[in-house]
């Protein structure tokens, strides 16, 4: 009787091992086959065109990944919802992508307003909210163990360049029209510190609602300030818009542009007309005839998939899927939150072919970088004219 009491205790003690085993691996989106991630993207609204190409750029990395034997063995499946960058549905598509399609992060939401609407559904449920699509401070401040953004924030792009600006193109006299959102006041605080630090403030400011067409009313105030330089809180059709709007009225002062107005979708749609524009960026249009070897197939590959040229966010969601893939292959076949945030604040990835600065993660940044470079289109193509600024 005790020889079969004993058996019985080996044998529940393996079982126990066993589930414990098995709860290491429990962690939601983390199955024998598979690891779930998600990303919530602008498929029908303002920034649809951004959306679309984040969309192609994510799904061909998840395909070259699964084609070379996936993470450790495991296929790696991307669920995308569209938000139409509005965040009472981006907030919708992120409680329906945490209870039912169970992701185990968070990849690559695109917007500054959807991104801060979501994230505290996935702070709740224990799943990382990793690089996204916008430069707002608030992707990594405060520090939070869920938390990592790799782009570097507007208002060091906009604190930056505006001193480069009155440096390096005699800007004198500088006003800002913004987007009356979260990202829009990051590009107005960014700006109006930088100019603070050389003892300067905006001549005007004056704002827009999201969605707006109409920036006449914008541009006269801005226009009768005397201002040189116009500091631009803008995405693609508002900063083609303003652009436009101003020239039609004959007044042609510079544009400085953030990261979300830094885009080929600019030119193409706004053709000559955008001729002169600035924008600081860290990751760099992919055109086809790139001098990068390495960029010109990607990009041959990318059209052979899509049928369509890629654009800026075709590269972006390319580098963010490929940050997981990295951080979730290094953690191992045990991939946990724990886990996978271990490795990642332990990590500091590679210059990537598209020409963006180092990415670095620690226990006490989560902010991979903090650098960013100015481009001008010039005959209808961006062309750098800066190395990274500090």
């Amino acid at each position: 009787m005790k020889r079969i009491t004993r058996k019985f205790a080996i044998l529940a003690a393996a079982v126990t091992a066993a589930l414990v085993g098995q709860a290491a691996l429990a962690d939601q989106g983390v199955t024998k086959d598979e690891v779930v991630i998600g990303s919530i993207q602008d498929l029908s609204g303002p920034l649809a065109g951004f959306g679309k190409q984040l969309r192609w750029g994510m799904q061909m990395r998840v395909d070259e990944i699964n084609e070379t034997g996936g993470i450790n063995g495991r296929r790696l499946k991307m669920v995308f919802e569209d938000s139409g960058y509005d965040p009472k549905k981006g907030l919708l598509a992120a409680q329906k992508m945490v209870q039912q399609d169970k992701i185990f992060a968070m990849v690559g939401t695109l917007g500054t307003p959807v991104a801060m609407a979501s994230m505290p559904t996935l702070m709740e449920k224990n799943v990382p909210h990793l690089f996204p699509l916008t430069a707002a401070r608030e992707m990594y401040e405060p520090l939070h163990k869920l938390k990592f953004s790799f782009a570097a924030p507007y208002y060091d792009q906009m604190r930056n360049g505006v001193k480069w600006m009155a440096k390096e193109r005699g800007s004198k006299k500088f006003c800002v029209i913004y987007q009356d959102d979260d990202f829009g006041v990051e590009v107005f605080k960014g700006g109006e510190d930088g100019l603070k630090d050389m003892g300067q403030a905006f001549a005007e400011k004056t704002t827009y609602k999201r969605g707006a067409t109409d920036f006449s009313a914008q541009v006269a105030k801005m226009r009768s300030s005397g201002c040189d330089t116009v500091v631009l809180g803008t995405v693609i059709r508002e900063t083609i818009g303003v652009i436009g709007t101003a020239l039609k009225t004959g007044w042609n002062p510079q544009f400085l542009g953030s990261s979300a107005a830094y885009t080929d979708l600019i030119h193409k749609l706004g053709g000559k007309a955008m001729d002169g524009l600035y924008a600081a960026h860290q990751v760099g249009v992919p055109y086809p005839d790139d001098a990068s070897k390495n960029v010109r197939n990607w990009a041959a590959s990318y059209k052979t998939k899509f049928n369509e040229d890629p654009g800026l966010f075709s590269a972006y969601g390319y580098v963010v899927v490929d940050l997981f893939y990295q951080t979730a292959k290094k953690t191992g076949a045990n991939l946990t939150v724990d886990g996978f945030v271990k490795t990642l604040e332990g990590t500091t990835f590679a210059r990537d072919m598209f020409g963006s600065p180092p990415y670095k993660f620690s226990a006490t940044q989560h902010l991979g970088n903090s650098k960013s470079r100015i481009s001008q289109i010039q005959n209808g193509k961006w062309t750098p004219v800066t190395d990274y600024l500090d």
